[in-house]
């Protein structure tokens, strides 16, 4: 059997080990830079959201981009205190509330009473807590080392990053569309009206799955509260708050929000329990198959498998924030697979038309 000798010319060794290290410096640069990053990416969804409104104003005769920006920016952050002193006093006041309940309810676990009382009875909570107290000590069982310092850091992070990404938004809607503009005179003039033409599809995906997100946790926050207020179950507003920012995660939010309200209500009482667990039953089939398509129509047009995968990829490697972005990512990428299938189609369309006219009669 004769032997083959594969060689491979140093050049093209060298290439590839550049390319190798290219590629861990890329992802080395992406892993040190995710915060900033991660706050790039959620002013480009909330500029994304926000446009839509400052290209309305510029058609009913606002000339200056600037002073529709301004326009915009000034009303949604007027929109945000306003709901803010509507809300928060209500919302501190619940926690205060749910905070002066928490010992009354430690009371009826530690005596096997009431609605918690089961958790004592059948599984033996307390005596469960003792042995781990007694082994690690409380710090060990809740976590409380240097709690002080951590609360101080997240706050200060907190604040840093809602200005951040307050300004970034600021900056991305007065300067988007000049850096789009850009962008596309750097590309060849043949390569330009396709590059509008996915720029565009992309622009309509991702901003309409994220105005609709928006709107539908909006609608289920709202529609919780109110059933809440009318049961009369205690922390109606937060929980509806809960429902609200939970419902934004794709897929596992609404469970998630279900099951942390319907807990509180079978608190209350067993009646509001079952009524709400049958309500989020209800409104999760009505959101599923009936606000959702009305509301992001021909937006996001993936696949249930393909936004479960997506959801978990995006969870995965960024958390919640990593879900939210998930599906409009998903959604892009679709936008540039369907791209390059028609124009892989359309080339072979052509190269058969011109084989067919360069055959001799």
């Amino acid at each position: 059997m004769e032997e083959r000798i594969i060689r491979f010319r140093p050049r093209a060794v060298m290439v590839v080990i550049g390319m190798v290290l290219a590629t861990a410096l890329v992802l080395e640069f992406v892993w040190l830079t995710r915060g900033v990053l991660l706050w790039l990416l959620i002013s480009a969804f909330l500029a994304t959201a926000l446009n839509p409104a400052v290209e309305w104003l510029m058609r009913r005769g606002v000339a200056r981009r600037g002073l529709a920006v301004g326009v915009v920016y000034v009303a949604a952050v007027l929109v945000i205190v306003g709901v803010s002193a509507m809300f928060v006093p209500t919302l501190v006041q619940e926690v205060n509330d749910f905070a002066d309940a928490v010992p009354g309810y430690v009371e009826d676990v530690t005596s096997g009473q009431g609605q918690l009382g089961f958790l004592e009875r059948n599984y033996q909570i307390v005596e469960k807590i003792r042995a781990a107290i007694e082994k690690s000590g409380v710090s060990g069982v809740l976590g409380l080392s240097s709690t002080a310092l951590v609360v101080t850091k997240s706050i200060v992070n907190t604040v840093v990053a809602v200005l951040t990404i307050a300004f970034l938004t600021l900056f991305m809607l007065l300067e988007g569309p000049a850096w789009v503009a850009r962008f596309y005179r750097v590309l060849p003039e043949r390569h330009e009206e396709r590059a509008h033409r996915i720029g565009l599809e992309i622009y309509r995906t991702v901003g309409g799955y994220v105005a609709g997100n928006l709107a539908i946790s909006l609608i289920a926050g709202t529609a919780s509260a109110l059933l809440l207020l009318g049961l009369g179950v205690p922390y109606a507003i937060a929980l509806g708050l809960i429902v609200g920012l939970l419902d934004l995660i794709p897929l596992a939010g609404a469970t998630i929000a279900a099951v942390i309200v319907s807990t509180v209500a079978f608190i209350d009482s067993t009646r509001n329990g079952v009524i709400v667990l049958v309500f989020f039953i209800l409104y999760q089939q009505l959101e599923n198959h009936v606000i959702q398509p009305l509301v992001y129509g021909k937006t996001v047009q993936l696949s249930p498998l393909a936004v479960l995968v997506a959801v978990l990829i995006g969870a995965k490697i960024a958390g919640v924030v990593g879900a939210l972005g998930a599906i409009p990512v998903a959604g892009a990428i679709q936008v540039l697979l369907n791209e390059w299938m028609q124009t892989r189609r359309h080339d072979a369309v052509e190269v058969g038309a011109s084989t067919l006219t360069e055959q001799p009669s």
